[in-house]
């Protein structure tokens, strides 16, 4: 998706980071970004400072910023919704309906992103300053501590204190019961099952997984 756009949209000076938020470093990252064969910059970010910075709460999740480093579009989810909870837990498999609208949903957010790069401030998907800023998603306090606690506890785990570090991410977890990234994260340090993800996902019953996107057509 992402190389696509970059190759298409390359002629408008349009530029794609991608950043892979593994805590578990470049050996955990390389196959999937190899695979990829990005041209675009592709970054992994084993301590979250990009998530922390623009608090990004999962994965995939954009921000827009224009050519004079002003934030077009806050952090918000890249063109996906909670369709993915139709997929089979034991199979892997999609429904079709699932799969439709999970491609509608990303078809629209590519739409979108090729009318800015090609409109510039005059996009109906780019935000003045005063849109931008009341799009803005500020961390909590909760959510400022927890990130500190995820660090301290990825330290610790590095250095050999698994044990020690491990009551750290725990309190990640538990200051931020909605931070997808840190969660996720956590249980891939701790090596836990794919079915732990998809229990806490059934576990929201009505609640939503995404958040919301203000763009016309994406739930």
């Amino acid at each position: 998706m992402w190389q696509r756009l970059y190759n298409e949209l390359a002629e408008h000076d349009f530029v794609v980071i991608t950043i892979a938020m593994d805590s578990r470093g470049a050996d955990a990252a390389r196959e999937w970004i190899e695979a990829a064969e990005p041209a675009h910059p592709s970054l992994i970010d084993r301590d979250h400072v990009v998530s922390d910075l623009y608090n990004m709460v999962n994965v995939p999740m954009a921000v827009w910023i224009d050519e004079d480093g002003r934030i077009v579009r806050p952090a918000e989810y890249a063109g996906t919704n909670d369709a993915f909870r139709g997929q089979d837990r034991e199979t892997g498999a999609w429904s079709d309906e699932a799969f439709q609208e999970m491609r509608r949903a990303r078809l629209i957010y590519m739409d979108a992103i090729r009318d800015w790069a090609r409109n510039g401030a005059a996009s109906e998907f780019a935000w003045d300053q005063s849109e931008a800023r009341d799009h803005l998603r500020l961390p909590s306090e909760e959510t400022t501590l927890a990130n500190a606690h995820f660090r301290i506890g990825q330290h610790l785990r590095q250095h050999g204190r698994v044990e020690e570090g491990d009551r750290f991410l725990e309190e990640a977890k538990r200051l931020a019961p909605d931070n997808w990234n840190i969660w996720r994260q956590a249980w891939n340090l701790q090596d836990a099952p794919v079915s732990t993800f998809w229990e806490r996902v059934d576990a929201l019953g009505d609640r939503r997984y995404s958040l919301p996107i203000d763009m016309p057509g994406i739930g």
